[in-house]
């Protein structure tokens, strides 16, 4: 029989460090789901999928129990996933770069068939992230959040530790850098 979360916390605290592995098996794959959303390439996501489970064992003391382990978990992982998105900003490069063929074509198709838009999901897929990798990194987190994981408002207050209002006003803002972002993209005519 498995033992609870709360359980293999309480044995950790004891002194059992061993039993972290158990948690990570848990919770590994939601983890890694999670910080795909954040991170392009496979190092990335491994390094911040490392990074949520240091924070997480450096923290097990602070979990009080009162809210589902998996809450508190979550919590920390969307922050450190933030925290990673804030230094990707500071580093990165910012390419000015056409659109590929399979994005052109898949936005026409969108624009004058949108029943077919779901044919070819990889350019739409490319199309989002190049889009995605020049907002912010609060803008980025709260569109992922809000649009592509469709959280509510409250939940996201909750995983990010803001208030419910400057959710939505971090929302308001986001939606309308990404309307500026496919603006210099050339994409004004498909908004």
């Amino acid at each position: 029989m498995e033992s609870s979360d709360a359980e293999v916390i309480a044995a950790i605290r004891a002194g059992d460090a061993a039993l972290f592995e158990e948690l990570v098996r848990r919770y590994q794959s939601r983890l890694f789901a999670t910080a795909r959303r954040y991170a392009r390439r496979e190092v990335e996501v491994e390094d911040i999928v490392q990074q949520i489970l240091i924070r997480v064992f450096q923290n097990l003391d602070s979990w009080r129990g009162d809210a589902p382990f998996e809450h508190w978990i979550m919590r920390i992982a969307v922050r450190v996933c933030y925290d990673a998105l804030r230094a990707h900003q500071r580093n990165r490069e910012q390419p000015i770069t056409e659109l590929s063929t399979e994005e052109s074509d898949w936005l026409e198709n969108h624009a004058t068939i949108p029943e077919n838009s779901s044919i070819d999901s990889d350019a739409a897929r490319s199309l989002v992230t190049r889009a995605f990798e020049q907002l912010a990194p609060a803008s980025r987190l709260i569109l992922t959040l809000l649009e592509i994981e469709d959280r509510p408002v409250k939940e996201i207050a909750e995983l990010t530790g803001w208030s419910v209002p400057l959710v939505k006003v971090r929302a308001f803002r986001a939606r309308a850098e990404m309307r500026r972002v496919l603006s210099r993209m050339g994409l004004e005519k498909y908004l």
